[in-house]
């Protein structure tokens, strides 16, 4: 656990020059916490931007990259694969990444769907698959090779210091970290969320997320489908080649009998939800089960500290977009705080923060609300709402203009979008 305080302190702030160490302490401009998918993208970005970062993360990164580790895959939107590519990620994943050309949402038995077809949002691709494990490495590289970027892993935050000046942080190893600022980006267990004393909402689905990865005979076409049953959204996500990633939300107490099922009855399981529209299956490596909940923070701000990704806000797989809004959440925050740089301004000011929140805490909100809707409409056998959710998807499948609209959405199109995402540089 990381222990914290914020009590006024006299001093300088910690130096902007390159992450250095002098007397045992490390001096930087920002201090990320956690360099997964959301602290390490974040790390890049405000490289790109021209700040010194020191990232930290308990995990070993050499573990992190075993197969055994995460058969997880995420859907990246359009705007962001803008911004891994404005980072200096995407080149090394582009190739091995899946398109997602279409979507097609439907419901249980209904004869009823919606189609998404990419050519109606532009003609590129809604988003694309990516493997965790081919993210976790392209990461690991890119942070390696910046000059700006020091990564520590595996090591701890033991201690941090949050003061007028700066910031001071004292890690498992005794080494001290100086810095400007702290971000939090260590998941959805967040021990920086926690040791700043941020009140955080949270409620349970009673549901899990059974995932895993399937070769199939014929080919998807690059679709990725959204079928609704009673127990949850089953969803068919394309990967290259003939494969495709399911993540299959099932009820909580029903989830252990199913991951205990030998690979002959599994497969029974799972070709009664998927249907045979792809031919003969076979489970490719592990299966994962993920218990599936809800929460978010109070505040994604405090003194010099930022909250972003899951430590901030976490959500329902149903749309795909927790990755998407923790990306969105990297992209506004670089651009703040290199503006602010620009500027001569603290980045760890406190209204320098308040952009930040502003500018996060609605498109959060809404995301986080409309998943949550959209799990409990769809997750149930209540005739009248059957009828009124498959009227819905029949109409809206009618609706062109409409359908553009949710086009756009779904490829992260939508709103005031930093500039990273709009495929500028920061």
């Amino acid at each position: 656990m990381i222990r914290t305080s914020a009590k006024p302190r006299r001093g300088k702030a910690a130096s902007s020059a390159a992450p250095s160490a002098k007397g045992g302490t490390l001096r930087t401009d920002v201090l990320v916490v956690g360099a997964g998918f959301v602290g390490g993208t974040l790390s890049c970005a405000l490289a790109a931007g021209g700040m010194d970062v020191i990232a930290v993360d308990h995990a070993d990164p050499s573990a992190n990259l075993r197969p055994e580790f995460d058969g997880r895959v995420s859907a990246v939107a359009l705007a962001c694969k803008r911004l891994l590519d404005g980072v200096g990620l995407w080149t090394g994943m582009a190739a091995d990444c899946a398109p997602i050309l279409d979507i097609r949402v439907s419901d249980k038995d209904s004869l009823c769907f919606l189609h998404y077809d990419h050519r109606d949002g532009g003609g590129e691709p809604f988003g694309y698959m990516v493997e965790n494990r081919l993210f976790r490495q392209v990461l690991l590289e890119r942070l390696r090779r910046l000059k700006k970027v020091r990564l520590l892993a595996p090591a701890s935050v033991a201690t941090i210091e949050r003061h007028s000046a700066g910031v001071e942080a004292v890690l498992a190893d005794g080494r001290q970290v100086k810095a400007r600022l702290v971000v939090g980006a260590d998941g959805r267990g967040s021990a920086t969320r926690q040791a700043a004393a941020i009140k955080l909402t949270k409620w349970s689905y009673r549901q899990t997320a059974i995932v895993c990865t399937v070769a199939h005979e014929k080919p998807h076409n690059f679709i990725a489908h959204e079928h609704f049953l009673p127990s949850g959204p089953f969803a068919i996500l394309p990967l290259t080649g003939n494969r495709s990633a399911i993540v299959w939300t099932e009820r909580r107490d029903l989830a252990p009998a199913i991951m205990e099922l030998d690979e002959t009855a599994f497969l029974d399981e799972l070709g009664r939800r998927l249907g045979d529209f792809l031919g003969s299956l076979e489970v490719v490596g592990r299966r994962w089960a993920h218990p599936l909940s809800l929460q978010y923070a109070a505040t994604a701000t405090a003194r010099r500290l930022a909250l972003a990704g899951d430590a901030a806000h976490g959500m329902h797989p149903i749309a795909g977009q927790g990755l998407n809004m923790g990306l969105r959440d990297v992209a506004a925050l670089a651009e703040v705080l290199t503006d602010a740089r620009r500027l001569g301004l603290d980045i760890g000011d406190t209204e320098v923060l308040a952009r930040y929140a502003r500018w996060r805490r609605f498109d959060n909100f809404l995301m986080l609300a409309m998943t949550d809707i959209l799990n409990r409409l769809f997750s149930n056998d209540f005739r009248p709402l059957v009828l009124a959710r498959d009227c819905g998807l029949a109409a809206v499948n009618r609706l062109p203009p409409l359908k553009r609209l949710f086009t756009r959405q779904a490829m992260g199109l939508i709103g005031d979008s930093p500039r990273l995402m709009r495929g500028e540089a920061l």
